[in-house]
């Protein structure tokens, strides 16, 4: 039977792409946020969409300094990615909080989070409008990275639970990726 879903959870039916670690930096400041809503955009140049809250402090580091770092974090790091979730950076050095190592990235500013499984080095794209209205950032990889042992030759591997990708589902539910599926068309 087809139930109703109410409009603020909505995008709890689409949203199950990996969460990911919005990390930032300006002026030597830093700080690191999660994000559920981000996706892909192109292929060459690489581009993503990311939102990320005005009310943030992450945000105001990435307006000030037109950059940013998307982390993918692996499910050994559901605390972590709560966390740094539910508080701001304005209240607390959530670095230095969670014990989080950092990395120097090779083309930003904006730090690599150690232990995750892949990062993006991203400049921001000049749509200040789409930032002012939706909280919307598009921007340009300009660097990726990721762990060999959990994508290599253009493909995630088989990783251990642990080792997996994050999916929010909201209200602080996640899933896992696990199994796969290859397709005869492929």
């Amino acid at each position: 039977m087809r139930v109703p879903v109410p409009l603020p959870q909505a995008s709890r039916l689409l949203n199950h792409g990996p969460t990911v670690l919005v990390a930032s930096a300006h002026a030597g400041r830093r700080d690191v946020m999660a994000a559920a809503w981000n996706m892909p955009l192109d292929f060459d140049p690489p581009k993503i969409a990311v939102v990320i809250d005005k009310s943030t402090y992450t945000r105001e580091l990435v307006d000030a300094s037109g950059e940013f770092v998307l982390a993918v974090p692996c499910a050994a790091q559901v605390d972590l990615v709560t966390g740094v979730g539910r508080h701001s950076g304005r209240e607390m050095d959530k670095f230095a909080h969670y014990g989080i190592a950092a990395e120097p990235a090779a083309q930003v500013a904006a730090p690599l989070v150690a232990g995750c499984l892949a990062w993006l080095e991203c400049r921001v794209l000049p749509e200040p409008g789409l930032a002012q209205r939706h909280d919307l950032f598009l921007a340009e990889v300009v660097a990726a990275w990721a762990e060999d042992w959990a994508f290599r030759d253009g493909r995630w591997q088989d990783l251990t639970p642990a080792q997996r990708s994050l999916h929010h589902l909201g209200g602080g539910q996640f899933l896992t990726s696990h199994d796969r599926l290859s397709s005869r068309e492929a």
